[in-house]
């Protein structure tokens, strides 16, 4: 069956554009965040009743204009996971680019433990450079538009050269396989962590222990023998030295929880989640995203994974369900066209005609909108060219209303999802591969 992941974009709620400016920064008035938080936790709950396979988050920093003010995905999901029963907590995802491997690997263990496996892992590479840049300077590592992205898509999100038509320079190219050696080296610290009773690292941005070339020369309880008798095999060398590191505690689930990567149509992305087993996360139109699930399928089974079609995916898809098309459509520009035109558009992430606001807003593909039925028809069309075993259903949570929130995720449950089950389970996807 499909497993339904609802993504809550964590939007400072406005009445109009001119309230927002009034307010300014709305991203840290304590108020209006405070019932953005409140009515979260309803919407979270709502999915938990819902029998929605998982509840995600962003991360995101300094969002003055209040537009994406999520900037600590794990302590949300903690305290999702103590209000919710069934439903998996996650995020999507942790930007590793700027993340420190050891913190991550051992928060997504501690999270593991309080929800007895009931968790998912989200990482991504970062592409917003107002805080990507800052909070990844000691790697070296800026915000990036993959090059390939935008070559392989025109219109989907991420294709931020493709928008504008921007040049991409050969410093684009060396920034974005800087932040990408960081992005997969940051990882592999992440699952050596995790799977690992002792484990090293020597590589371009971390050496763990440090320095590599003697360890830690200076731990007492190595230089008193206690390490040695209590410790993990092989964290101490002969000389008392410190020469393997043992993160604690191991997550909950073996070898360690699903792992989702978000990707807007980059090839070598697609590549790397097949070699490895991962989730890949289409921000993408089904044009582009049918063929990469082909040759996610292709890498993944010349690395020894069997996949069905679509299994081990995961389509992302904006939603408005109403009672009729015309009210789905005023929800669309009532809820999403401040972010929309004043984030996406002006950064060159998306296409927009001051002619055809709504148009051009649907033709990224990346909406689904209607009344459920129909909904759930424009779906099924797209699930017959590529049935992906997850649908990440994004919502600009509180820009659009909590009542009006659940009311989506109960049609979707009710009406949508049943026809996509079908399609999944003729697709032969095993019930719970990702598990």
């Amino acid at each position: 069956m499909v497993k339904p992941i609802l993504q809550t974009y964590p939007v400072i709620p406005a009445k109009n554009e001119e309230e927002r400016e009034k307010l300014r920064p709305l991203g840290r008035n304590r108020e209006r965040y405070q019932e953005t938080l409140q009515g979260w936790h309803e919407v979270i709950k709502a999915c938990d009743d819902n029998d929605f396979w998982g509840v995600a988050t962003i991360e995101h920093h300094f969002w003055s204009e209040g537009y994406e003010v999520g900037p600590a995905p794990g302590i949300m999901d903690a305290y999702w996971a103590a209000i919710t029963k069934n439903v998996r907590v996650g995020q999507l995802g942790y930007v590793m680019s700027v993340q420190n491997p050891i913190r991550v690997a051992e928060e997504v263990a501690i999270i593991d433990h309080l929800t007895q496996g009931r968790c998912f892992v989200g990482f991504a590479r970062g592409y917003q450079s107002r805080w990507t840049n800052v909070m990844g300077q000691h790697y070296g590592t800026t915000a990036t538009k993959s090059p390939s992205a935008a070559k392989n898509n025109k219109t989907a999100v991420g294709a931020g050269f493709a928008q504008k038509g921007m040049h991409v320079s050969e410093k684009d190219i060396k920034n974005d396989e800087h932040n990408r050696e960081v992005f997969e080296e940051q990882i592999e610290i992440v699952l050596k962590a995790w799977t690992q009773d002792s484990m090293q690292h020597n590589g371009k941005t971390w050496q763990i222990p440090y320095p590599a070339e003697t360890g830690v020369t200076d731990w007492q309880l190595a230089h008193t023998n206690v390490t040695q008798r209590l410790g993990a095999l092989d964290e101490v060398d002969e000389n008392n030295n410190v020469v393997n590191v043992s993160v604690c505690p191991a997550p909950y689930t073996d070898p360690y929880p699903p792992i989702f990567v978000s990707g807007s149509g980059s090839p070598e992305t697609i590549d790397y989640c097949a070699r490895m087993g991962f989730i890949p996360t289409y921000f993408t139109n089904i044009d582009v995203a049918a063929p990469l699930a082909d040759q996610y399928a292709n890498t993944a089974r010349a690395a020894g994974f069997n996949w069905k079609p679509g299994q081990n995916q995961n389509l992302v898809r904006w939603l408005q369900i109403a009672e009729s098309e015309q009210a789905a459509l005023d929800a669309v520009m009532s809820y999403d066209y401040d972010i929309w035109k004043n984030f996406y558009a002006a950064m060159g992430r998306r296409k927009l005609d001051p002619d055809d606001v709504i148009g051009s807003m649907l033709d990224s593909g990346l909406y689904a909108i209607g009344t459920a039925e129909s909904v759930r028809d424009q779906l099924v069309a797209q699930w017959e060219t590529f049935p992906a075993e997850f649908i990440t259903l994004i919502y600009h949570y509180a820009q659009i209303p909590k009542d009006k929130t659940i009311e989506n995720i109960i049609a979707f449950n009710e009406v949508v999802k049943p026809a996509l089950d079908e399609i999944t389970t003729s697709a032969g996807h095993v019930a719970e591969a990702a598990e």
